[in-house]
């Protein structure tokens, strides 16, 4: 005998329940949501990456001429002029020393040292010349400083607020950065005389900011500073 079929509708109570259902969690209905074409939704935007580098600005190119840049951006080493009382200390026992300014004229004191690269846009460079035992006294910056000797072994020694005092010995073309605050000084370690380069921070670095028996030494030997620059007494 042939099974008896239902006459309700089947399909029509399957589907009620599933629209009511969409209803419900979507407060729509499920053909009207349907209704919207997915080319017109606004798509999400991707969420940045943590440390993710800021966009770069578009830079624009330029040209310049060879006679230009031999005029304005090349410092021949020869042709560089020196000064031997760029700093206040460079009167004092062992601070004698030559500074050639080559990219901007950085924290030198001297007003007279002007450099031939005078774009010094984020960073300056000069070389520093001293005879054995001879080079800089403690003093500090505003920004970073960056040594590398040329020419025979350097000493750069620095002190910390408990009165230690350290040295690190460079050869030629090792490097030290010295952090921004500390209270740093250097001298030329090897035979004859020493070159090394000096590369300091800063489209403006500032000024080198002195200890006060330092101002006061100097003083006595006819060196003061005015209005950032040196000025000899006698």
């Amino acid at each position: 005998m042939p099974a008896k079929t239902s006459s309700k509708p089947l399909l029509k109570s399957a589907t009620k329940p599933a629209r009511k259902s969409a209803r419900t969690s979507n407060g729509k209905s499920a053909a009207k949501t349907a209704s919207i074409s997915p080319a017109s939704r606004k798509p999400a935007s991707a969420p940045k990456a943590a440390g993710a580098a800021p966009a770069r600005k578009s830079i624009r190119r330029v040209d310049v001429s060879p006679e230009r840049m031999e005029r304005e951006r090349v410092g021949r080493f020869k042709s560089l002029k020196s000064s031997a009382k760029a700093f206040i200390d460079t009167r004092l026992p062992n601070g004698e020393r030559d500074i050639l300014t080559v990219i901007g004229r950085g924290v030198v004191e001297d007003a007279e040292l002007a450099p031939p690269i005078k774009d010094n846009r984020d960073f300056n460079v000069a070389y520093i010349r001293a005879k054995h035992g001879c080079g800089a006294t403690l003093h500090i910056h505003e920004t970073l400083e960056v040594f590398i000797p040329m020419k025979g072994a350097w000493g750069v020694f620095w002190q910390n607020r408990d009165g230690s005092r350290h040295e690190v010995v460079l050869e030629p073309y090792d490097t030290v950065s010295v952090p921004v605050g500390v209270s740093r000084g250097f001298r030329y370690l090897g035979k004859g005389s020493g070159l090394m380069m000096a590369i300091v921070g800063g489209t403006d670095p500032g000024r080198v900011h002195w200890p006060k028996e330092t101002v006061e030494e100097a003083a006595k030997h006819g060196f003061v500073l005015r209005k950032g620059d040196l000025v000899a007494l006698k």
